[in-house]
């Protein structure tokens, strides 16, 4: 690892890659050099700066005016382009005219009306996994768990929503730097923005479902008709990845704590302190890019306007400056303040949901399992964005 400063700045820079196989499926000890380095890193391989400390991605993520999402992103101008006019890729006004579409639908008074409905389901889940006993927890709960709920509430048609969460997993990919996953991952990307002009048509959706409410705001003119498929799909990609995300990390992390869940089983009030912790910990979303409007400046590093800044959530989440012994799993820490949903303005819309699911599926698991004991192999899914497992054999008693 070499160090440097920028050209005219005194702004270091790294040949630190946290786009590798090897720091994608480790990347934590590069983000802790990063942090070491300075709140603002260059990197000069990607021609990008990265915030690498609580403070400053939290003050970022609050400052849209300074860091603006309008030019994308993502980071690559390709995935930029085709995601323009999305929810995630816009300021105000427009991105307060798309987010009051689903305002009322996801406000916490409406999901608290689901609670009893997902808590149910989650209920009857989880006894069909304990009937086997041995269980996938990402193939078997993570990943079926949520897609049974969100593709009800989406109400998209059941031709090709099936392809749902492998479009989602490749719009991340391609969200990444231009590089050999990204380039593999954007054609696939544009599948499910095609599906989603040609087959989720209004006449086609399902009465009530989050889908048909765009559609209506699109009739009413509360927003352009060309608005439709972007914001369908800014909400449909996070709505899987990140909650199957989460929920295989809770179980992964848990079966290496056992006292940690001897806890969480004792006190089930706990519940939404291990949901924050497993989100500060495994960041679902690892970080997204910003570009600067106006100049920027901390401890003396002076950024221009027009640079393109990553937000490293994933280093922000294990900022020693902000959480003691950041890299310890410990559910009576209070990592509500977390940033793996964003914050501010641009805090993820459907945050409200994916806390409902993980939530029910963690209550359901305490009343219900002494103990995990992984076996087999744990597989990671590598993915430019994302933080996310793939297999995660578990025996339950």
């Amino acid at each position: 690892m070499t160090t440097g400063t920028t050209e005219n700045s005194l702004i270091p820079n790294s040949d630190i890659d946290i786009f590798t196989d090897e720091a994608l499926a480790n990347p934590y000890p590069l983000y802790r050099e990063l942090r070491d380095i300075a709140p603002l890193v260059y990197l000069p391989k990607y021609e990008m700066y990265a915030l690498t400390r609580y403070e400053q991605v939290r003050g970022a993520l609050d400052d849209w005016e300074t860091f603006s999402s309008a030019k994308g992103v993502g980071l690559n101008p390709a995935i930029n382009g085709a995601m323009a006019g999305t929810i995630i890729n816009s300021d105000p006004p427009e991105h307060t005219q798309l987010r009051n579409v689903l305002k009322e639908r996801l406000a916490p008074r409406a999901l608290a009306a689901l609670r009893p409905e997902i808590q149910a389901k989650a209920d009857k889940h989880i006894e069909g996994l304990l009937a086997r006993g041995e269980f996938d927890a990402v193939a078997d709960l993570a990943r079926t768990f949520p897609i049974s709920i969100v593709l009800t509430m989406l109400g998209f048609p059941e031709e090709g929503r099936d392809q749902l969460l492998h479009w989602g997993t490749a719009s991340f990919d391609a969200m990444g730097p231009a590089n050999a996953r990204s380039e593999k991952a954007l054609p696939i990307a544009g599948e499910m923005f095609n599906w989603l002009a040609e087959v989720c048509t209004a006449d086609r959706m399902l009465p009530g479902g989050l889908a048909t409410t765009i559609h209506e705001a699109a009739a009413r003119g509360d927003i352009p008709q060309e608005a439709v498929v972007p914001l369908m799909a800014g909400y449909s990609i996070p709505a899987l990845d990140t909650t199957i995300s989460a929920i295989g990390s809770a179980v992964w992390l848990l079966a290496q704590n056992p006292d940690q869940w001897d806890l969480v089983r004792s006190d089930r009030s706990l519940i939404p302190n291990v949901f924050n912790e497993v989100l500060r910990i495994e960041s679902p979303a690892q970080m997204f890019a910003r570009v600067t409007t106006k100049p920027y400046a901390v401890d003396g590093l002076e950024l221009p306007p027009g640079s393109r800044v990553l937000l490293l959530f994933a280093s922000a989440n294990r900022d020693e400056r902000k959480y003691p012994n950041p890299d310890s799993f410990d559910v009576k820490r209070d990592a509500s303040d977390h940033v793996a949903f964003g914050y501010g303005m641009h805090g993820c819309p459907g945050q409200g949901l994916a806390k409902l699911e993980g939530h029910a599926v963690l209550d359901a698991l305490a009343r219900n399992v002494k103990r995990f004991e992984l076996h087999g192999e744990t597989e990671r899914d590598l993915n430019n964005m994302t933080r996310t497992l793939s297999a995660l054999p578990v025996t339950i008693s």
